[in-house]
């Protein structure tokens, strides 16, 4: 008897396998590293625990759209620009946006307008950094043949 495998199944499968061989090249000093440039203006309510909570937040933010950025990059390697290819992900990549924005609103002290608008532009920033470098690796592991 042969074992019936659906297609989205094997899709499903490939995308976990080439999404593990992306995070072997992701380190973590690189992720504490961006955190701390993008959001070291930002003040939280607590202590040191609830700063590494928001940490955290970040990081799995940080991942999901490096990952993302890596699930793209099979266009890049076809040719198409870069500019159309994040219009094509335009929406994963505002919800990872406003997913961050809403978290660090929780988290943060005092309720200006100015420091909302400027946290929206530094998660803005940081969410389009990692999709880049995602979207590097995996255009590199493309080229490399490595995927």
């Amino acid at each position: 008897m042969n074992v019936i495998t659906t297609l989205s199944a094997k899709r499903r499968e490939r995308q976990i396998k080439n999404e593990r061989k992306l995070l072997r090249e992701l380190s973590i000093e690189s992720l504490k590293k961006s955190v701390q440039n993008s959001f070291s203006s930002e003040r939280v309510q607590g202590g040191i625990w609830v700063q590494q909570g928001v940490e955290e937040g970040c990081y799995d933010v940080a991942i999901e759209a490096y990952l993302l950025g890596g699930q793209y990059s099979r266009l890049g390697y076809g040719g198409e620009p870069v500019e159309h290819i994040k219009l094509r992900c335009e929406k994963e990549l505002k919800h990872l946006t406003d997913t961050l924005y809403n978290f660090w609103l929780y988290w943060k002290c005092g309720d200006e307008s100015l420091m909302q608008e400027s946290t929206y532009y530094a998660c803005e920033q940081f969410v389009d950094k990692w999709w880049m470098e995602g979207f590097k690796k995996g255009e590199q592991r493309r080229k490399l043949r490595l995927h």
